[in-house]
């Protein structure tokens, strides 16, 4: 069940590149704002019909759930706004190392403090090595970028 998640995810960050692609060039032609509102409306209407169709009921509802849990919901807007502007201007690849790079810290301080209710999963040298990997990673493909243009 592990692989299929991870398999999942990987689906999940393949689709977030090319979003960010295409966003990226709707962006640039009709504007950040509106590309992100199309993001979202549609967002919001294909899973009105999920929830509708396919959720089974809950116990709680999001009237019911700590006020704070709901905050979640406005970290896509600043992450939308951000690729589709950075996408533009830094190119798809650079622009998804990045948020991988900035994802990776923040979750690894989420995981390490337990913050927001999160299991505690301390610092490793693995996972320090990992970010390294990662910032190294960012660097070569934002360098490789400079010296192609």
């Amino acid at each position: 069940m592990t692989l299929i998640m991870i398999m999942l995810a990987v689906i999940g960050g393949a689709t977030l590149s090319m979003q960010a692609a295409i966003n990226g060039q709707l962006g640039s032609k009709v504007g950040v704002f509106r590309s992100a509102f199309l993001t979202f409306s549609t967002g919001a209407l294909i899973t009105g019909l999920l929830i509708f169709y396919f959720e089974p009921p809950q116990a709680v509802t999001l009237l019911d759930v700590p006020k704070w849990q709901l905050l979640g919901a406005m970290c896509g807007v600043p992450y939308i706004v951000i690729m589709v502007l950075a996408v533009q201007r830094i190119g798809t690849a650079v622009a998804t190392v990045a948020v991988i790079f900035g994802q990776l810290l923040m979750s690894m301080l989420i995981d390490n403090f337990g913050w927001l209710g999160n299991e505690t999963i301390h610092f490793s040298a693995s996972r320090i090595a990992a970010v390294i990997c990662l910032a190294i990673a960012l660097y070569f493909i934002h360098s490789s970028n400079k010296t192609s243009t």
